[in-house]
């Protein structure tokens, strides 16, 4: 398994040739083909991006989800250019069955990390800028849920196994027991409160770089922002909500960044599409269905081409997988069946 995690291009960002326009927007939109009359979801509304492109493609209507409090303001601008037209909804996209009264014509999926969130370094997204360790996607400058732990609380109080775990199997990281040994230790002078202070711990535990040039605390940060906002829960039960929404003949769309990801996105259209791969003694046996939900149209995920690479480097791990819902009922959500990792907080 690798973590080609979208803050690889880190570097790229702070040197300022990062795009910001959406990955495989082209691509994205293509085949999620809105028609007049439509109504599209962008379930990580982000910048707007997706959204916008919709628009502008046909007369339809577009709801936008994020559960990120800094996506109201684009939000805001896209409601007044369109107006009639675009509705956004500040929850997360594993709620949006609990948010639509109708079928909706297309669910779009771009997950993972933003460089809305990563440019922010108040946010504690990157090891690149020295800011809080926090981390929250669904909290932005000092705004803190009740239960909402940051990227702190879990450096400072899980035990040194459970950080191995955490950074094991959510990072892919070979060293995760070295550096939750560093970490455990460093915390008993002082706690570990900034992005640049782990990072730089992290660094230490390599001595030198990774020979695949990424940063040594890439797999670490993407660990820690993982667990943090449940993300591969929150892609598993958002997979099945836009199933539960999406009306005969509608468009699934999911584009991916890391192999975590890739794999619920891939085994949950192997699953709801019949295609059911045996079990093995790493993931659990997959239930045949005696009616599929969902039609797979390209078996094999699109990429991005070396120019779209060229302009931004977050794009070169990005995975395009997409789907049509048939006429199925949906049966019962099956979880286990997605193989998410063993570290899961939900």
């Amino acid at each position: 398994m690798t973590a080609d995690d979208d803050s690889r291009g880190e570097a790229d960002v702070k040197r300022g040739s990062f795009d910001h326009s959406p990955v495989l927007l082209s691509e994205v939109c293509e085949v999620t083909a809105p028609a007049d009359g439509e109504v599209i979801v962008d379930a990580t509304f982000g910048g707007g991006g997706y959204s916008r492109a919709f628009l502008e493609m046909a007369e339809c209507r577009v709801i936008g989800f994020d559960r990120d409090p800094s996506a109201a303001a684009a939000a805001e601008a896209l409601a007044e250019a369109f107006p009639g037209r675009f509705r956004f909804v500040p929850a997360p996209f594993a709620e949006l069955d609990q948010h639509l009264d109708a079928p909706v014509d297309a669910v779009v999926f771009d997950v993972g990390v933003s460089s809305m969130q990563l440019d922010d370094p108040a946010r504690g997204f990157s090891f690149m800028s020295p800011g809080p360790l926090d981390m929250r996607m669904f909290a932005a400058h000092g705004a803190v849920p009740e239960d909402g732990a940051d990227a702190a609380q879990f450096v400072n109080t899980l035990d040194e196994k459970e950080l191995a775990d955490l950074i094991f199997h959510l990072g892919d990281e070979r060293r995760a027991r070295q550096i939750a040994r560093a970490i455990v230790r460093e915390r008993t002078s002082a706690p570990i409160t900034t992005t640049t202070e782990l990072a730089d711990l992290v660094a230490r535990v390599y001595g030198r770089p990774p020979r695949d040039g990424r940063h040594p605390a890439t797999r670490t940060f993407q660990a820690l922002r993982i667990a943090v906002n449940d993300e591969l829960m929150q892609l598993a039960k958002g997979l099945y909500a836009a199933e539960a929404v999406l009306r005969p003949g509608g468009r699934l769309v999911v584009v991916t960044f890391h192999s975590l990801e890739d794999r619920i996105a891939k085994r949950f259209l192997a699953l709801r599409s019949g295609r059911t791969p045996g079990a093995s003694r790493h993931q659990p046996e997959m239930i045949q269905l005696s009616q599929p939900t969902f039609r797979i149209v390209n078996h094999r995920p699109l990429g991005t081409g070396n120019e779209e690479v060229a302009r931004n480097p977050r794009s070169r791990s990005a995975k395009l997988r997409w789907a049509l819902r048939t006429e199925a009922p949906c049966p019962a959500p099956d979880f286990e069946a997605l193989g998410l990792p063993r570290w899961q907080s939900s």
